[in-house]
C-alpha cells in the first residue's frame, strides 16, 4: 500500500471550514469537537473501553487483536460504509482520531482500500488540533488590536456589532447573552468547544488590525472567556453605546420575550409556552438573593401576572413593567458601579448612530 497523505497546514482547515471525520468514540467527541466536523467512529464507546482494558493489561498488541475481533463483518462494513459516504459528499476532507495515530491509520486504510481513495488524516490528530487552537488564540490576541464596545443592559450593543465584520461574538459563540436572563433554548457548548470555536473565528479575522468586542466579565454564562482575552480586552479602547430607557426596553422585550416565546414553540409545539415561563421564573430566582425577598416577590407577581395574560390573550404588554423595573432599578445600578471602575478607558460615547459611524474607522 503506498504511503497516504496527511496533513499539516491546520490554518487552511480551519479558515476553509474542511468538514472533518472525527473517528474518535462519541464519550470523547462530546468533550470536545470542531465545527465542521462528523463523529464517525471506528470504535464505539463499549469497544474502545474493552481495547483500552486490554492495552492496559495485556499491551499494544493484543489490544490491536482485540480491535480487529470487536469491529468485523457486518459492523465493519457499516462504519466503511458511513466513511465512504462522507468521502463522497466531501471529497476535500480529511480525517482524525486523538492522536491521529492507530484509529485515523486504521480508518484511511480502510477507506483506501474499498474506494481506492487517499483520504488525508490529520498529523497528530484531535490533541494537535486543539494544541494549535489554543496557541493561535494566545499569538492573536497578542498581535491584534481589541476595541470594546459597553453600554448599560438593552442598549443594543450585539444588534450594532452584527452591522460590522471585525468583530468577535463573544455571546454568540457562547449561545448566551451574559446575563441571569440570557439563557437560550438551545444549551452552551462545552468550554472546549466554545475555545475551539473561539479560536478558528480568531484564525479567520486575524488579518484584520482591529477587531471589536462587547464589554463582558469573566464568564458568560457557563463558558469561561480564555485569560489573554480578558487581559487584552480589559485594557482596551472603550466606546459606550447611550440609549433611552424606550429603546431599550424595546430591544429587550424584542430579545427576552417576543422572540424567546417564539423560539420556544418553535421548538416544541407543545411545551413550548410552558418552557418560556419556566426561562422566566428560573431566571428571575437566580437573582433572588440580589433583590431582596420583598422586592423578588413582587417582581414574581408580576411575572406570573404578564405570563397569564400573554398566554390568554396573545398579549405581550404585561411584561413592559417588568422589564422596565429590572432595567432601571437591579441591571442599572450594577452598571454605574461597574462603568466608574472603567472611565479612563473611554474614548467616545454617543447614541447607535453616532457610535456607528465611530467604529467604521476601525472596520
Amino acid at each position: 500500500m503506498p504511503e497516504l497523505t496527511q496533513i499539516t497546514d491546520f490554518t487552511r482547515l480551519f479558515s476553509n471550514n474542511i468538514p472533518l471525520i472525527d473517528s474518535r468514540a462519541p464519550i470523547e467527541f462530546k468533550q470536545g469537537a470542531f465545527p465542521h466536523t462528523h463523529n464517525l467512529i471506528l470504535m464505539n464507546d463499549e469497544e474502545r473501553e474493552e481495547i483500552g482494558t486490554c492495552y492496559k493489561n495485556k499491551g499494544q498488541a493484543q489490544a490491536i487483536g482485540l480491535g480487529h475481533q470487536l469491529v468485523q463483518g457486518k459492523v465493519k462494513d457499516q462504519r466503511i460504509e458511513a466513511w465512504l459516504e462522507f468521502v463522497k459528499n466531501n471529497p476535500n476532507g480529511a480525517l482524525y482520531c486523538f492522536r491521529g495515530g492507530l484509529r485515523s491509520q486504521i480508518a484511511q486504510q480502510w477507506i483506501y482500500e474499498a474506494s481506492g481513495i487517499d483520504y488525508p488524516r490529520i498529523t497528530g490528530g484531535y490533541k494537535a488540533l486543539r494544541r494549535f487552537l489554543i496557541e493561535e488564540t494566545d499569538r492573536i490576541m497578542q498581535k491584534i488590536t481589541p476595541v470594546v464596545i459597553g453600554g448599560q443592559t438593552g442598549c443594543g450593543k450585539t444588534l450594532l456589532l452584527n452591522k460590522f465584520k471585525n468583530t468577535i461574538d463573544l455571546e454568540g459563540l457562547a449561545n448566551h447573552r451574559g446575563s441571569a436572563f440570557g439563557n437560550t433554548t438551545t444549551p452552551q457548548p462545552t468550554q472546549i468547544n466554545f475555545e475551539n470555536t473561539l479560536a478558528i473565528e480568531l484564525i479567520k479575522q486575524q488579518h484584520c488590525a482591529h477587531l471589536i468586542f462587547e464589554d463582558e466579565g469573566a464568564n458568560i454564562g457557563a463558558n469561561h472567556i480564555p485569560d489573554c482575552i480578558q487581559v487584552k480586552t480589559r485594557q482596551a479602547d472603550l466606546i459606550l453605546l447611550d440609549a433611552s430607557t424606550e429603546q431599550r426596553l424595546q430591544v429587550s422585550m424584542d430579545a427576552y420575550v417576543i422572540d424567546m416565546c417564539q423560539n420556544f414553540i418553535k421548538l416544541d409545539s407543545q411545551h413550548g409556552f410552558s418552557n418560556f415561563a419556566n426561562y422566566w421564573l428560573t431566571s428571575l430566582e437566580k437573582i433572588q438573593k440580589r433583590l431582596g425577598l420583598e422586592r423578588y416577590q413582587a417582581l414574581l407577581k408580576k411575572v406570573n401576572t404578564a405570563l397569564s395574560i400573554y398566554q390568554e390573550q396573545d398579549n405581550a404588554t404585561g411584561f413592559y413593567p417588568v422589564i422596565e423595573e429590572l432595567l432601571v432599578d437591579y441591571y442599572d445600578p450594577m452598571y454605574d458601579y461597574q462603568i466608574q471602575k472603567k472611565m479612563d478607558r473611554v474614548v467616545f460615547k454617543g447614541n447607535a448612530e453616532e457610535v456607528l459611524s465611530y467604529l467604521k474607522t476601525f472596520a
